[in-house]
């Protein structure tokens, strides 16, 4: 199930700039407990499939998931043993670009123990780090 845009008004996208603090999405919103960003960096679509299975997993048919971060920015790869030059490449995978502070992951439904070791597990797939955090906490 890779996720992607339907559709995009351009094929091609640059790098763009990955300074600052999130903008958005900085609270717990929908669930009890949450995964938050404490880093910047890039999460590939298959890195956030593999995240949502670890949770599933976990839970056993119990609680609830919230996925807070789509891989809306499209990334391009020349092929293999290509020369430089002759333009871009051509769209390889989508990313969803992140920043410190931003909720990746919401839970819900589930005990604060087995929400921590969910959200754990999903942690260790991705490249960036992260913390747990509470709706009480409202950090």
């Amino acid at each position: 199930m890779a996720q992607m845009p339907t559709r995009s008004k351009f094929r091609k996208q640059q790098k763009g700039n990955h300074t600052g603090l999130s903008k958005g999405g900085n609270f717990i919103d929908f669930g009890e407990y949450g995964m938050q960003s404490l880093d910047r960096g890039r999460i590939t679509h298959r890195q956030i499939e593999a995240c949502r299975v670890a949770i599933n997993r976990q839970f056993q048919r119990k609680g609830q998931v919230w996925i807070r971060i789509f891989p809306d920015k499209p990334v391009s790869k020349k092929p293999a043993e290509t020369r430089m030059g002759k333009g871009k490449g051509a769209p390889d995978h989508w990313v969803a670009v992140i920043r410190p502070g931003r909720i990746l992951f919401e839970v819900g439904g589930v005990k604060r123990e087995d929400a921590q070791v969910a959200l754990r597990l999903a942690a260790a797939k991705l490249p960036v780090k992260t913390r747990f955090v509470s709706r009480v906490e409202r950090v």
